[in-house]
Formats: structure tokens, C-alpha cells, sequence
């Protein structure tokens, strides 16, 4: 056999194993396209809680029936990914994934006032909380940025709903929101897209309390806040 003849085969078997992955990723496109798209109307729907208290149950009713529909999303994608090669495509769904992570975490804050664990988040979506185990997961890191873009939007919340009159809202939200960046702090946060995105929750942190200190000076704080 030649040598000619051996690298051909070679480089045929290269090629096949090439277009089976390019066929494999614009598979995953597809499909990241159409649950990205359900992620953006969850965000659509759950603005409402900026300027309309009375909506915010039936909003976050609606965003449930979309996280399903998600769910099924993903369900497709654990189906197309090999176990093993979950890191080897993850950027396909890694922004999207951190999306939902805020979105779930926004509307079990909105709904109980309590913080959505790593493992309601991944159940919420239909895959595994455990990384190593079980292929299609929900990345810890993925979990991590969702939360801190949570503590953006409560921030943004706190100061609309002083707009609205809203007195209380603040003072619940400065209470999650510092319990939150306690907990971060325990973390020594080695991903550097994360860890920037961790130094920018001061400036949340910073905000909220301006929120809280000019309700004070201005005497706006509920009496029977422990506050």
C-alpha cells in the first residue's frame, strides 16, 4: 500500500469525523435558537415587575409555562450532546443557560422572596445538578453569573418600586441581596468572566443601599421594619 494511498485514508477519516461535528453543532444552533428565543420572551414578561405590582403574579405564571417550554428545549439538547463532550460545545448554550438561571432565580424570588438553589434551577430546566455524573448539567459558574445578574435587576427594582411607593420592597431586597454578596465573598472565584462580574456587584450593593438610606432621611421607612 502506498503512502499516498495511507494518508488519504487518513486524512478521509479526518474529514468524515469534521463534518460529523460541524452536522452535530448546527444541530445545537438550531435548537439553542429556539430556547434562547423562549429565554427572551421570560425577560419581556418579567419586566412587568417594574412598573405594575398587581401583574407580577400572573407574570411569573407566565414565565413558568415558558421555563417548560424550555425544559423541553433542553430535553433535546441532552439528547444531541454526547455525555462526554459537554465542555466541547458549551459555548453554544452558556449565555443562554445563565439567562435562565437569572430568569428562574428572579421568579422564585418574586414568588417566595427566597433564594433558588443550584438544584431548583437545574430541575426548573430539566437537567442534572451534578457536573460530573450525568453529561448535561447546569454549570455551577453558569448558576453563579445568573444569581449576580439577579442582584442587577433587584437593584433596579428596588429603585422603581420607591418610584411607586412601594417602602418595603427596598428594605427586602437590601436584605437578600447583602445576604447574597456575604456568600459570594466565601468564594475564591478563579473564572475571570465570573469574577469580574462579581466585582461589579458593589456597584448593585451601592445602590440599593442609596435606595434605603435617602427612605431613611426621608422618614419613609416602615415602622415595623427591623431595619
Amino acid at each position: 500500500m502506498s503512502t499516498n494511498h495511507i494518508i488519504n485514508t487518513i486524512f478521509g477519516e479526518f474529514q468524515k469525523s469534521l463534518d460529523q461535528e460541524q452536522e452535530l453543532r448546527e444541530v445545537i444552533r438550531g435548537i439553542c435558537k429556539d430556547v434562547d428565543q423562549i429565554s427572551r420572551e421570560a425577560t419581556t414578561v418579567l419586566q412587568v415587575i417594574h412598573h405594575d405590582e398587581a401583574a407580577v403574579s400572573s407574570a411569573c405564571l407566565k414565565a413558568r409555562e415558558l421555563f417548560e417550554k424550555a425544559n423541553a428545549g433542553y430535553g433535546k439538547l441532552k439528547e444531541v450532546v454526547p455525555a462526554a463532550e459537554y465542555y466541547k460545545y458549551q459555548d453554544h448554550w452558556r449565555f443562554m443557560t445563565q439567562r435562565y438561571s437569572y430568569l428562574i432565580s428572579l421568579t422564585i424570588w418574586l414568588e417566595t422572596g427566597i433564594l433558588a438553589t443550584h438544584e431548583t434551577v437545574a430541575s426548573v430546566l430539566g437537567v442534572s445538578a451534578e457536573e460530573r455524573k450525568n453529561g448535561f448539567h447546569l454549570d455551577i459558574e453558569d448558576y453563579l453569573v445568573g444569581l449576580l445578574n439577579l442582584c442587577t435587576e433587584l437593584s433596579r427594582l428596588a429603585v422603581n418600586s420607591v418610584t411607586r411607593g412601594d417602602y418595603n420592597k427596598p428594605l427586602q431586597i437590601s436584605k437578600f441581596v447583602m445576604e447574597l454578596n456575604a456568600g459570594f465573598r466565601l468564594l475564591n472565584l478563579k473564572n475571570d468572566h465570573l469574577r469580574k462580574r462579581f466585582d461589579a456587584l458593589k456597584y448593585d450593593v451601592k445602590k440599593i443601599e442609596e435606595v434605603v438610606y435617602d427612605l431613611s432621611i426621608r422618614g419613609l421607612l416602615p415602622k415595623t421594619s427591623d431595619n
